[in-house]
């Protein structure tokens, strides 16, 4: 092996990837264009295949503590086997549909604190070191998931955190390995609530509603009246109060516990 090539196997002087977004504002079952940009390195080299996915941190229960886990979760395979001629420039437009699931991660322009999802470029070269590259993607919600935010907003419920977790929720139409949980601080009114825990799980045509109290210590016992599960159409929710609905469904519970 000639010492140019024995450096591009080593990934000095390869072939190197670049993808460029047209758009890295997205919303759930849309699609994200963009094109990769694939150059020669300093040798002819053999490509096994090119690929985009999408890719997101994702925490990991392990023993005593949680860990941060990239998962990809979708790939569109953009070519086979080819030889890249050394300096020559190929660009390859994609289309990669965003998966219903798709965890938010921008909410009126503000980015979710802990949300990293992105396009992942992978070039698979023989005889060569992984060249990647990951952008960084936009999920913006769908309408149906932004009245139901507002609702909270309305409520008066404040915005903590939100994180991915890997793990299945029963009873739902999840496929993804991992799921999103949008956490708020209650407002003064419910006085004995610490916050609620907000997860959606959507297809083409509608989505389940996740909702999980976290109640202050000591006022009151795990009980199944804390978890609720509602479906909710992409296309037909304009015609219900979410806000009252929302605030029924809690004045029940904490009637029932009397906290407040």
């Amino acid at each position: 092996m000639g010492f140019k090539k024995l450096l591009a196997s080593l990934g000095a002087g390869g072939a190197t990837v670049e993808t460029e977004l047209t758009e890295p504002n997205v919303v759930p079952g849309g699609v994200v264009q963009g094109e990769v940009r694939l150059t020669g390195g300093s040798v002819n080299q053999q490509i096994q295949g090119l690929t985009v996915g999408l890719r997101a941190r994702v925490e990991v229960e392990g023993g005593d503590q949680e860990v941060k886990q990239d998962i990809d979760f979708t790939t569109l395979s953009l070519g086979g086997a080819f030889e890249v001629e050394a300096g020559a420039a190929h660009v390859i437009p994609f289309g990669l549909e965003i998966p219903w699931e798709t965890p938010i991660t921008t909410i009126e322009g503000q980015q979710l604190r802990g949300m990293h999802v992105g396009v992942t470029t992978d070039l698979d070269i023989a005889r060569a070191l992984d060249n990647s590259d990951l952008d960084a993607i936009h999920v913006h919600p769908l309408p149906a998931q932004q009245a139901i935010l507002d609702a909270f907003t309305h409520l008066g419920f404040r915005f903590k955190s939100a994180d991915m977790e890997r793990g299945h929720i029963q009873g739902t139409r999840q496929r993804l390995p991992f799921y999103q949980e949008i956490e708020f601080y209650a407002p003064e009114q419910y006085r004995g609530l610490n916050q609620v825990e907000l997860t959606f799980v959507a297809d083409d045509r509608e989505m389940d509603v996740i909702l999980e109290m976290d109640k202050k210590p000591g006022l009151f016992t795990e009980g199944s009246d804390s978890f609720r599960t509602f479906q909710m159409g992409l296309h037909d929710f304009q015609g219900t109060d979410w806000s009252g609905y929302l605030h029924q469904w809690l004045a029940e519970v904490g009637g029932r516990r009397n906290w407040f």
